[in-house]
């Protein structure tokens, strides 16, 4: 009986991870037109986060869900790459449908259908990495992913500029309507991710569920994790409540934004799921999947709760720029608001030239953040990359030439890179196989929370703080960066 996982060719390791870049080639064009789209559909600038709130909210409620539920598959195709095929599916034809959006309800509606379908491609992902590479590989998996996105991101994000100056496809259009090179940036976006997760489906293979048991290199994970704990909801459950509740009595009294109620709609949501699994908990009804996701919330390994402070301010820099880059550049560098005009459309360009850079950058860094770690060891180069990206996100502030903006794209990368692995990287010895999904799952609410609070408050702090000036939610982002790294300080590794 084999007791350890074998390693894996490195090119086994490519057709494993090539699908991530046909996953991040459509996650890029969403997040550098999107705000452009609901912008050219009639947006106002502080709509725009709430708008944007159906890509977190999705994320939220699918990837644990998708988590609990690849844990349990096993069939045809596998564990994990059945969730591959049918979301890349559906993926694409989201892409195709959003750039031809006749409102912006219908717009805000495709987000939400296409950040699901993302979700459910992307999130089994991060698990197969770890069901199918041994500890000591894991890393190189990681940071393979890491630079698919990289890789991905350049061309998806820079396609629009990309049709608009080498094929001198229209960059404007009437108004409410969105330009041509957008909507076939959507079109190839959508062919080119459903041809990589598919290469990814059947080249490569899984490990049956008895496979897994039999391997021994996760035993020390399996032993920090305690599956029987009777746990205590009712502090939490009586905190979250009373403060979502109050929340939003106090939007209605004293009549607050409205956006102040996904805030406190989200908290009462929370106290009533916990509600929930402490009655099934008292009866016993413990078995199902959602009991389990919601006791592993309580009771996730020592490691990962603390790596949720650093992804929780990491997510939320990053939520800032991507829904605010486009406003900025275009009213701060480029002094337009008028998404009809060429100023205005060629600044949304660049901005997608800029994404496409940091991207780049990103890919590049993937193969130098190993070497940092090496020198430094994990949680220090991990810090450095996240100031790297504060400092970068604070001098939009002070570039007056939209061409210089070339420059922070360099740090930016490096801290989306290490973003993307070395969080992981430290967390994946702390989780046992038969629950990686899921892990991976509730880790991802550490992500999505942090975007769905910046889509919550971001707005009103611009409004009543900063003029209604999206440039300094750039400079948001950059502080809360720097609060990741400092959340770093408490991270405990075993290794």
């Amino acid at each position: 009986m084999q007791n350890e996982r074998p390693s894996l060719s490195f090119w086994q390791i490519w057709n494993m991870c090539l699908g991530f870049m046909g996953i991040q080639f459509g996650f890029a064009l969403q997040n550098a037109n999107v705000s452009r789209i609901f912008q050219t559909l009639g947006a106002k600038i502080d709509d725009i986060p709430i708008l944007w709130v159906a890509a977190p909210l999705t994320g939220l409620i699918v990837q644990p869900i998708i988590g609990y539920m690849s844990d349990k598959t096993w069939g045809r195709l596998g564990r994990r790459r059945p969730y591959f095929f049918y979301g890349a599916i559906v993926t694409t034809a989201a892409l195709v449908v959003m750039p031809n959006s006749p409102t912006l309800w219908v717009a805000a509606g495709m987000l939400w259908i296409m950040d699901a379908s993302i979700n459910v491609t992307m999130e089994p992902f991060r698990a197969l990495v770890g069901d199918n590479l041994p500890n000591k590989q894991r890393a190189l998996g990681y940071s393979l992913q890491s630079f698919f996105i990289g890789v991905g991101a350049v061309v998806a994000s820079s396609l629009p500029w990309i049709l608009s100056n080498w094929f001198d496809v229209s960059n404007t259009a009437a108004a409410g309507v969105i330009p041509p090179s957008v909507q076939y940036a959507f079109y190839v976006g959508g062919a080119f991710l459903l041809g990589c997760v598919m290469w990814t489906v059947f080249t490569t293979k899984e490990y049956s569920p008895e496979q897994l048991a039999a391997f021994n290199d996760d035993a020390q994970a399996n032993a920090t994790i305690d599956t029987t704990q009777v746990i205590n909801f009712a502090r939490t459950l009586v905190v979250s409540g009373l403060s979502g509740a109050a929340i939003i009595a106090a939007v209605g009294v004293m009549d607050l934004e409205k956006e102040l109620y996904l805030l406190g709609g989200l908290l009462l949501a929370f106290a009533m799921l916990q509600g929930i699994a402490a009655w099934q908990q008292r009866q016993g009804y413990t078995g199902n999947g959602f009991f389990t996701v919601v006791h592993d919330v309580f009771t996730m390994p020592k490691a990962m709760r603390q790596l949720a402070w650093v992804q929780f301010f990491s997510w939320f820099s990053l939520f800032a720029m991507w829904i605010y880059t486009t406003a900025a550049v275009t009213s701060h560098h480029y002094d337009s608001v008028d998404v009809t005009s060429k100023a205005y459309n060629d600044g949304a360009d660049w901005v997608g030239v800029l994404f496409a850079a940091y991207n780049g950058f990103a890919a590049l860094a993937a193969l130098v953040i190993p070497v940092m770690v090496k020198r430094v060891g994990i949680r220090i180069a991990h810090a450095l990359n996240l100031l790297l990206g504060a400092l970068s996100l604070a001098s939009f502030l002070v570039i007056s030439d939209p061409t210089w903006l070339m420059l922070p794209m360099v740090g930016i990368g490096f801290a989306w890179a290490s973003i993307l692995s070395l969080p992981y990287a430290m967390l994946s010895s702390a989780l046992p196989s038969s629950k990686m999904g899921v892990y991976m799952g509730i880790f991802n609410f550490f992500i999505v929370i942090p975007q769905l609070l910046a889509a919550s408050i971001l707005g009103l702090i611009l409004k009543h703080g900063f003029a209604n000036q999206p440039i300094y939610a750039l400079i948001i982002g950059g502080v809360s960066f720097v609060l990741a790294a400092l959340a770093l300080t408490r991270v405990k590794l075993n290794h």
